[in-house]
C-alpha cells in the first residue's frame, strides 16, 4: 500500500490499547480451557466481535486518509457506503485523486451535483436508471453516474469476483484513483488502489 502523509500515531496508539485489550481475554480464554465442562463460546465470539471493531477502526482512518486529500466529502461518502452495504445494494464510486481517469472511462449521465450521502444512496438503489455502473466524483461533485469502467484482463484463481471488482481493479491498475465497491451478493465492501483491493468495514452511522 502506498505511502500516507496523514499522522497515524494517534490511531496506532488507539490499536494498540484494544488489542493489548483483546489479548488479556485470550490469554483468560486459553487458561480456562484447563476447567471441566467450561462453555467458551460466548467469551470467543465477544473477541471476534471486538476484533472486527478493532479492524473498523483502523479501516475506516486509512481510508478517510486516502481520500481526506482530494475531497472534503469523505465523511458523506463513508456515510453511504456504509447504508449500501447494511442494505445490500451493489455500488461502485470512483474518486479520481493525481491522475486524471476521462480517457480510460466510457462516460455516463453528467450530473455535476454536490456529494451528499443521500444522494449517492439514490444513484444504486436496484432499478433505477443510473444503478449499473460507477459514479465518478472529483473533488466535491459528483461528477457523472452509470459509467463504464475498463475490466482487468488479470485472473484470480483463489477468489471469485463480480464485474463491479474487475472493473475496480481495471481502473485502479490504469490510474491512482481510488474505487469503493460494495458488493450485492455480501453487502461487504473493499476499496481499490494500484490494483489491489482491500476489504474493509466501517462503523455504523451516527
Amino acid at each position: 500500500m502506498e505511502h500516507l502523509d496523514c499522522d497515524v500515531s494517534p490511531l496506532k496508539k488507539e490499536l494498540k490499547e484494544q488489542l493489548t485489550d483483546i489479548l488479556d481475554s485470550i490469554g483468560q480464554v486459553v487458561s480456562s480451557l484447563d476447567e471441566v465442562n467450561t462453555c467458551l463460546l460466548n467469551e470467543i465470539e465477544h473477541i471476534s466481535k471486538r476484533f472486527s471493531k478493532t479492524g473498523a477502526l483502523a479501516s475506516t482512518y486509512y481510508l478517510n486518509c486516502f481520500l481526506s486529500p482530494y475531497t472534503s466529502k469523505y465523511k458523506e461518502i463513508s456515510r453511504s457506503v456504509n447504508h449500501l452495504s447494511l442494505k445490500r445494494q451493489g455500488a461502485l464510486i470512483v474518486i479520481q485523486r493525481e491522475d486524471s481517469i476521462d480517457s480510460w472511462i466510457t462516460p455516463g449521465i453528467l450530473l455535476s451535483a454536490e456529494i451528499t450521502s443521500s444522494l449517492l444512496e439514490s444513484i444504486f438503489v436496484p432499478g433505477s436508471p443510473l444503478h449499473d455502473g460507477a459514479v465518478f466524483i472529483r473533488s466535491d461533485q459528483i461528477v457523472s453516474a452509470a459509467n463504464i469502467l475498463p475490466l482487468t484482463e488479470r485472473t484470480f484463481p483463489n477468489q471469485k469476483l463480480g464485474t463491479r471488482h474487475r472493473a475496480a481493479i481495471g481502473l485502479s491498475e490504469r490510474t491512482d484513483a481510488l474505487i469503493i465497491v460494495v458488493s450485492e451478493e455480501t453487502g461487504k465492501t473493499s476499496f481499490c488502489l494500484n490494483g489491489h483491493l482491500y476489504p474493509f468495514s466501517i462503523p455504523s452511522p451516527v
